[in-house]
């Protein structure tokens, strides 16, 4: 692997924390245990919520839960990824003593997904363990999310069918962080195959898997380490420009809108709410020529279609920042770089770069060499989504 590339620590080394974790906290050991993988976005940003085309691909970065049911009722849980806080304690939802969101904030994500889980619940001890980098824009939440869900699964002997389980992890998003996510995040952590980046159609919510397995051509996804916390008023706002922009062309969403009818109707739009209409249904059209692109092994058009994505996520929908600004241009200075974009939610966070194998040592140090900050590389391949850990070890 190149110098300066992060080793990301392995399902079964962080499993084996947990359950070293779990000896020292609840004096025992774990009956069940799940993993889910963060995401990144290959393209298509901010078009989730817009019923348009997102293109991710979920990451060899996993939330490892581990756990078992709880002697006495309280359900208990102790996460090793913060630094603060890092036990919560709480008991089962009922008609008259519903869950409410609370301090820790990074329990708010278990407990909705205890409050939206399909099955009989049980009240549980478990462990948290992950090598998804937190607040990195690589949906550390919907990892553990969807983690979570899935150790409850194994513990209650639950199946829940996979669309049913993402969308109840997004509820529970909605719900106690009280973030207004799209659905990709969730999909991807749950419906993720090895080797394929998955085309979602966010309104009609079908999938389409699309292979990313070149030996030849790997995925670069470099953290700025710059935290952003994506439940101020930025991500709402957005949200609503790109509502108020459908209402006013007259449609109920801006997936239904085309280049040509928000020109004709610009003069109707406030200028900010026009650019970021213009980065939606731009970004649209250009994750579906991407992922036309990737199927046809065109890894220059590709490429293009990533860098004006994250021109149009700088300047129309701004979201970027100077540090993911640095990132990118620095990538695409180097020769066997194909393309470069910031990624996730905006304001820090990563940047996805397409490159050639061979160029990866190269691009690692002419991005540290030419970035203000200190970066985190991360040489990713096309992973599996969520599954049940086997503990017999």
């Amino acid at each position: 692997m190149a110098g300066g590339v992060t080793e990301v620590n392995s399902v079964g080394g962080l499993l084996s924390n947990a359950l070293g974790a779990f000896e020292l906290c609840f004096n025992g050991r774990p009956t069940a245990a799940a993993c889910a993988p963060g995401r990144v976005n290959l393209i298509g940003e901010h078009t989730d919520y817009n019923e348009g085309f997102v293109f991710p691909m979920a990451l060899p970065m996993v939330t490892v839960v581990a756990g078992r049911k709880s002697p006495d009722g309280v359900c208990r849980v102790l996460t090793t990824a913060e630094q603060d806080e890092t036990k919560v304690e709480f008991s089962l939802p009922t008609a008259d003593n519903p869950l409410k969101p609370g301090k820790p904030s990074w329990a708010n994500y278990v407990k909705g997904v205890v409050a939206n889980f399909k099955g009989d619940l049980v009240p549980f001890e478990a462990i948290i363990t992950s090598s998804v980098p937190i607040g990195g824009g690589v949906s550390s939440s919907a990892s553990l999310e969807v983690a979570v869900y899935t150790f409850l699964e194994q513990l209650t002997n639950t199946t829940t069918e996979l669309k049913e389980k993402a969308l109840a992890c997004q509820k529970a998003e909605h719900d106690f962080p009280g973030m207004p996510c799209g659905i990709m995040d969730q999909f991807i952590s749950t419906m993720g195959k090895d080797g394929n980046a998955l085309l979602i159609d966010c309104r009609s919510m079908e999938s389409k898997l699309v292979p990313l397995s070149d030996p030849n051509v790997v995925i670069l996804v470099i953290n700025s380490n710059v935290k952003h916390e994506l439940t101020g008023s930025e991500y709402p706002t957005r949200r609503r420009q790109c509502y108020e922009a459908a209402d006013a062309l007259g449609k109920k969403s801006l997936r239904e809108a085309t280049l040509e009818e928000l020109e004709a109707n610009k003069d109707k739009l406030e200028p900010e709410i026009y650019k970021r209409a213009h980065h939606v249904i731009g970004e649209i059209q250009r994750t579906q020529e991407a992922a036309t692109a990737l199927q046809a092994g065109d890894y220059t058009k590709f490429g293009k279609l990533m860098l004006q994505s994250h021109v149009s996520l700088r300047d129309d929908y701004e979201v970027s920042c100077s540090e993911l600004d640095e990132l990118v241009d620095a990538a695409m200075e180097v020769d066997g770089v194909y393309g470069s974009r910031m990624t996730g939610g905006g304001f820090g966070g990563c940047t996805v770069t397409l490159l050639k194998k061979e160029a990866v040592s190269k691009a690692v140090e002419h991005v540290k060499a030419k970035y203000s900050g200190t970066p985190t590389f991360y040489v990713a391949q096309a992973s599996d989504g969520a599954k049940p850990l086997d503990l017999k070890l």
